[in-house]
């Protein structure tokens, strides 16, 4: 479930790199952001039926403890087009994020070096991060009611599946399977793929460039918006600094899988989220990260460039 998250956050990340050239350090907020907008609207979608609905508090994702997702029944099954809409905003507000800031802020300097790209970055980071700590406070809340689980006996034990797991399955799922489809088959993937080879040679050719930048900030911006709100949907959570902390392990992900491939990206993912998730029958919880950047540091030594070395974009 862990590397399902990554992977898919770091489709995003992945494209951004490929054909913009730097690494996007704000990405992590968009993934907090896409999760806050998300669930205040998964919030008002479930409380309004609650007499004496609190319309601030259920907007601020019920800040400082004054609304519980747990009170509200929030969840797959119990709050079914609360979670729908809740999902569909996220990509949507994330979208709009990524496109403005990419409008006012990244675009004027598109053309400077990768480190002043990545100095402006951090500093987005830093603006979103503490905005979204001011708009909905710093406290951790939580969001869903208890899924329903099943409990099917693998080999030696119990392995319990709750309804949240499997809609990660099929959303995360489903998308990364569009992104294959568009990259393969359609003339923007075609175009994507081109202008991550070779930009200056796609622009001689008469590939639309600049549509295409705004293409990748779409789809990775969706992407980013709708993995923050499957991640606080799968562990039942949310805080403001949510994204940044997933951050280094969608970069080690992506770095792993080799920096820009979308499929390295996906893989990457998997293998991170797999390891920091296994490696605690054998190490403390507190050194899960370290375990997972170990192993990337590993496989690296093997494969300098990365599982999917030598591709770009796809």
């Amino acid at each position: 479930m862990r590397g399902l998250v990554i992977g898919l956050a770091g489709i995003g990340l992945s494209m951004t790199y490929s054909i913009l050239n730097f690494a996007n350090f704000s990405h992590g907020d968009y993934i907090t952001a896409g999760a806050f907008s998300g669930w205040a609207t998964t919030y008002l979608i479930a409380g309004l039926a609650r007499p004496n609905a609190d319309l601030g508090s259920l907007l601020l994702v019920g800040a400082g403890g004054s609304v519980f997702g747990g009170a509200l029944g929030i969840g797959v099954l119990g709050t079914p087009l609360a979670v729908v809409l809740g999902l569909v905003i996220a990509g949507a507000f994330t979208i709009v994020l990524s496109l403005g800031v990419d409008r006012f802020i990244y675009k004027p300097i598109r053309d400077e070096d990768g480190i002043t790209l990545l100095i402006t970055s951090i500093g987005v980071a830093f603006a979103l991060r503490y905005l979204m700590q001011f708009v909905f406070g710093s406290d951790v809340r939580g969001t869903t009611a208890q899924p329903p689980q099943i409990g099917p006996y693998l080999w030696d034990g119990q392995v319990f599946i709750s309804a949240h797991d499997i809609a990660l399955v099929v959303v995360a799922g489903g998308l990364m399977l569009g992104v294959h489809v568009l990259l393969q088959t359609t003339k923007l993937g075609k175009a994507m793929r081109a202008m991550a080879d070779n930009e200056d040679l796609a622009r001689i050719t008469g590939i639309p460039t600049e549509r295409v930048v705004r293409s990748v900030w779409i789809i990775g911006g969706g992407l980013t918006g709708v993995a923050g709100y499957m991640f606080v949907l799968w562990k039942g959570t949310l805080g403001f600094n949510d994204g940044w902390l997933l951050l280094l392990l969608i970069f080690a992900a992506v770095i792993l899988g080799g920096i820009g491939s979308i499929y390295g990206a996906i893989a990457g993912g998997l293998v991170i989220g797999l390891t920091a998730s296994l490696s605690v029958i054998w190490i403390p919880s507190a050194f899960a990260r370290a375990a997972a950047f170990l192993v990337m540091i590993v496989i690296l030594l093997v494969k300098p460039q990365g599982i999917f070395a030598g591709r770009s974009t796809a």
